[in-house]
């Protein structure tokens, strides 16, 4: 079973006030269901949704529906659940503010969706007729709705931005998808439509996957750091080998040539480690800023010996 219907199966079973209902039905029968003046069909491949939608409506209206399942022969071979309501139609089509001057509206009035509860029980609606959300698992955060109407559409997207879900509209072929890329915004969101379990799924995922991935930053740091080490030596190694050939070693002071003879016997030790190292083996302190100081001189002297070897002057 996929993540989403592992969601959509757990909101499904949400008990609501009226108004949360009212708004989440008006959502669903916008974006998948099919309206006439007559009939209210609604469709659904989950049977979770379809039971939670016959018991609200039936408890709401007292009307049950001509219930129809047929084997879909797609892929998946899932079975579709079709209720289609004949019975007090216009009551229901007006309780969703669906129907004005005799003509059918695909967005609801204002006092749908005045309250925070019934804007997160209409984007609910939505979800459960059009969304979809990535498996954490999966290489991307992502959380869509795919929507036919751009009127639609706008009011989804104004909505998650008023609940700071910071979601975008994208324009498709068949129609718009409203989509979440944060990892946190999604969270937020499985979390306002009260599907507690699916967030601490995705929670306990996505702090794997950040410690994963903060593990693999801190290697690439580290194997950074060892390569930078490295270079520096090697290049401090092929200074001090100039001065080798040139028999210049003897031009240096005593403790510059300790830091030469420190340096070639660990070629692979940092700048802070070496000036330890000197400091304890010598019995004398050197900082790191020293250490540098007496590098540089043996790369001063060793570039002038190159460019004279070189025919520079």
């Amino acid at each position: 079973m996929s993540f989403t219907s592992i969601v959509k199966n757990e909101i499904s079973k949400l008990e609501c006030e009226k108004s949360e209902y009212i708004a989440e039905i008006c959502a669903f029968v916008i974006n998948s269901g099919e309206i006439d003046k007559k009939t209210i069909k609604i469709t659904t491949e989950n049977a979770s949704i379809a039971r939670r939608y016959f018991s609200i409506i039936k408890n709401l209206y007292n009307i049950i529906p001509k219930i129809t399942i047929r084997r879909q022969y797609n892929f998946n071979r899932n079975h579709l659940y079709i209720l289609e309501y004949q019975n007090s139609v216009q009551e229901i089509l007006e309780d969703l503010s669906l129907v004005q001057n005799n003509q059918i509206k695909k967005i609801p009035s204002d006092y749908i969706i005045s309250g925070d509860e019934e804007k997160k029980s209409y984007l609910r609606g939505c979800f459960i007729s059009s969304g979809s959300v990535n498996d954490p698992k999966t290489a991307r955060y992502h959380l869509e709705f795919l929507i036919k109407d751009l009127g639609q559409a706008n009011l989804i997207n104004t909505l998650l931005n008023q609940l700071d879900l910071k979601s975008k509209i994208l324009r498709r072929t068949r129609g718009y998808m409203v989509y979440i890329k944060e990892a946190e915004r999604i969270s937020d969101f499985l979390r306002m439509m009260k599907a507690y379990s699916s967030v601490l799924y995705f929670e306990d995922i996505r702090i794997y996957r950040d410690h994963v991935n903060m593990t693999n930053r801190l290697n690439n740091c580290e194997q950074a750091n060892v390569e930078k080490i490295i270079n520096t030596a090697n290049k401090q190694l092929k200074y001090i080998k100039i001065l080798e050939d040139n028999e210049a070693i003897d031009l240096l002071d005593d403790k510059t040539k300790d830091v030469i003879h420190y340096r070639k016997k660990y070629p692979e030790s940092s700048m802070q480690e070496l000036s330890e190292i000197i400091s304890i083996e010598t019995n004398y302190e050197l900082t790191k800023s020293g250490l540098n100081h007496k590098l540089r001189k043996i790369k001063e002297l060793a570039l002038k010996f190159d460019n004279k070897n070189n025919g520079g002057e």
